[in-house]
């Protein structure tokens, strides 16, 4: 497996993190509360107890200090230094955008996707992610699938109203200098893009499409009464009536249709409301994949 300088790429990748991130934030939408070039007041108090130094606002934060955060919770922690340039930056802006654990899920969702992958998909960087990162031969389509990934996820958000125009011009930035930096280019110039730096974690997920209607419908959800049920059982209270007069014979044929049209649409609005949960699901990574001949 090929060495990579990792002091050099951390070096030159946290400047392009930091455009990105912008200054001072503190939007209400934000799950990541007030945060100063990337770094929450939480995870900055943490630093500081960890340093043995009294909390103070995140607006203090030093260059030195940011670095060493920077470094340590979203660099080191992840092992970026064994993956190749490129790939490692596009990982590491993950890592601080959504979460370490988040970002590496999409590393080795696409690393799975590219058939060099059969561990479980647990958010940790272990020696079969390490060993399948280093076997690709076409990085280039690597950071396309792990950026596909990455927005997946964020579409399936519920901030992504508010924030997804920033996020994707992010994200079109990050692609186009990781791929420009796995071919050994020097990549694109980037800018700050309003509301990409607001933090995109899974508790913002939107809420699973519900199948209570169709269910209801259908008996689905076990209840005892539905929609169906109720015209099934007109139809029995009026058919010892048939043949009496056009009207009641109307009645029963209109009450034999409108459950076949209840019981088809019901079933297809329950088909569909499944798919689009599996479809949340896969975005979302709440699917875990193991594979016990395999480890991360």
């Amino acid at each position: 497996m090929p060495v990579f300088d990792g002091a050099s790429e951390f070096t030159r990748s946290l400047p392009k993190i930091l455009t990105h991130e912008g200054g001072y934030s503190n939007h209400p939408d934000d799950p990541g509360g007030a945060t100063m070039k990337g770094v929450t007041q939480r995870v900055f108090t943490e630093f500081l107890t960890a340093s043995g130094q009294p909390s103070r606002d995140v607006r203090t934060i030093t260059d030195t200090e940011l670095r060493a955060i920077y470094l340590k919770r979203y660099w080191d922690i992840a092992k970026l230094d064994k993956l190749a340039p490129g790939v490692s930056y596009v990982v590491f802006d993950g890592n601080v955008n959504s979460g370490v654990s988040q970002s590496v899920k999409w590393l080795q969702r696409a690393l799975q996707a590219m058939g060099l992958y059969q561990g479980a998909i647990d958010g940790i960087i272990g020696q079969g992610t390490i060993l399948a990162a280093g076997g690709v031969n076409d990085n280039d389509a690597l950071i396309a699938r792990i950026i596909e990934r990455r927005e997946a996820f964020l579409r399936s958000l519920a901030t992504f109203k508010t924030f997804g125009k920033g996020w994707l011009k992010r994200i079109a930035d990050v692609k186009a200098v990781g791929q420009a930096w796995a071919t050994g280019s020097v990549g694109p110039e980037i800018s700050y893009a309003p509301g990409g730096e607001a933090k995109a974690f899974l508790t913002s997920a939107k809420p699973a499409p519900s199948t209570a209607i169709a269910d209801a419908a259908t008996g689905g959800g076990g209840g005892s009464f539905t929609l169906g049920s109720a015209l099934a059982a007109a139809q029995q209270q009026l058919t010892p009536f048939q043949g009496s007069s056009h009207l009641i014979d109307n009645m029963i044929v209109g009450l034999i249709v409108g459950g076949l049209v209840v019981g088809a649409a019901s079933y297809g609005i329950r088909w569909y409301q499944k798919r689009r949960q599996a479809e949340r699901a896969d975005a979302l990574d709440l699917q875990v994949v193991t594979n016990v001949q395999a480890t991360t």
